[in-house]
């Protein structure tokens, strides 16, 4: 597959217009003509990595975290912000990052870890944006018989995805009618003849499309679509993605015991230690998640009245105030509260990418070691 082929999926699974403004998400470095076969996942691209992918070939690292964060002047070996990345262009190794995006996306880390927790319809804790144009409807006029020509390009763009992961497709709504025209002199039309009044039978197919794609699947829908003049329409919508955002909250299936869900976090992100602030023991009725490193968004948490909070680490001061509140907190290290997104977006690029070699890398770890 082409690199632009596979950028497109990526920016379907975690639009990057959902990462925080001071991140740096998308194609970092790479050619989009690239031919590419070999694909690994991250959550960083330290020097073993790098060799791993190396060794395996690799032609695009799909990392967590970007490895370029700031503006740099030079690409220069051995020298810079970001030695590695010299390496990484000289292999020809194309760079990717999904960071908040794919925090804020529903079905992301944050819905992951709401999972493990046991958290039931979990809720936003921080809107990663405002209510509006993250989605918008597509309404588009066509005559019956290119109307599946058309659906199915739209479609195969990107629109019409509905739910985590996508688990809804190709979800749309056709209406019958009849459209009119009047052709003018100069004009070649598909059906008539210039200078013609028309009455045709057509149909309005409406699905919807996360703006960040909206570019492609226009063009999608132009390049298939019989008319020298298609009528269509482009509505944004109120709150189009409404599980969009940092953190996620909200009610236990089953009410838990403290040491019965630190055990299961623990199990399940395979970590042996984690730190604790607050109550040891008790029941967990409400709980909220947040990967990484979230700041104040603690104080979400607690004014959802959440008993419960887990995350990859925190600084002093937040954890005073959480330990203030009598909250119990769960942190697992940054990266242990990331990695178990990565075999997850493997598998989804595996789907949507047939035949694409998708690996998860070995060498990623933990820079901390606990003891």
């Amino acid at each position: 597959m082409k690199l632009n082929e596979i950028t497109k999926v990526l920016e379907q699974i975690a639009p990057l217009e959902l990462a925080e403004e001071w991140d740096n998400v998308g194609l970092l470095a790479g050619d989009y003509e690239q031919d590419v076969k070999r694909v690994m996942l991250t959550i960083d691209m330290t020097a073993e990595v790098l060799a791993e992918a190396k060794a395996n070939r690799i032609d695009l690292m799909l990392a967590y975290h970007p490895p370029v964060w700031d503006a740099i002047k030079k690409v220069v070996a051995g020298q810079g912000a970001s030695p590695l990345l010299y390496e990484a262009i000289r292999a020809n190794i194309s760079i990717y990052a999904m960071h908040t995006a794919l925090d804020s996306v529903g079905g992301g880390v944050n819905d992951v870890l709401a999972e493990i927790v046991g958290i039931e319809s979990p809720q936003v804790l921080q809107q990663s944006s405002p209510a509006t144009g993250k989605m918008c409807k597509l309404i588009v006029f066509v005559p019956e018989a290119a109307l599946e020509k058309v659906s199915e390009a739209v479609f195969a763009a990107g629109a019409g995805e509905i739910g985590p992961d996508g688990r809804y497709s190709k979800c749309g709504f056709r209406c019958r009618g009849t459209g009119t025209f009047q052709c003018g002199p100069e004009s070649r039309p598909a059906i008539g003849k210039p200078g013609s009044f028309e009455q045709v039978d057509e149909y309005r197919l409406e699905t919807i499309v996360p703006t960040g794609i909206l570019p492609a699947v226009l063009k999608a829908m132009l390049d298939a679509h019989p008319y020298e003049e298609p009528a269509f329409d482009c509505i944004p919508l109120l709150d189009g993605q409404t599980t969009t955002g940092l953190g996620r909250f909200g009610k236990l299936k089953k009410p838990t015991k403290i040491p019965e869900l630190i055990e299961k976090i623990k199990k399940t992100l395979k970590v042996k230690t984690v730190g604790l602030v607050g109550p040891k023991q008790g029941t967990v009725r409400s709980a909220a998640v947040c990967a990484g490193s979230c700041g104040s968004i603690l104080r979400q948490v607690i004014a959802n009245g959440c008993e419960f909070y887990l995350t990859g680490e925190l600084k002093h001061h937040h954890a005073m105030e959480l330990q203030a509140a009598g909250v119990t907190c769960v942190c697992v290290s940054h990266t242990n509260s990331e990695r178990i997104i990565l075999p997850r977006i493997a598998k989804i690029v595996r789907k949507k990418c047939p035949g694409l070699n998708v690996l998860v890398s070995r060498k990623d770890h933990d820079p901390f070691t606990w003891l």
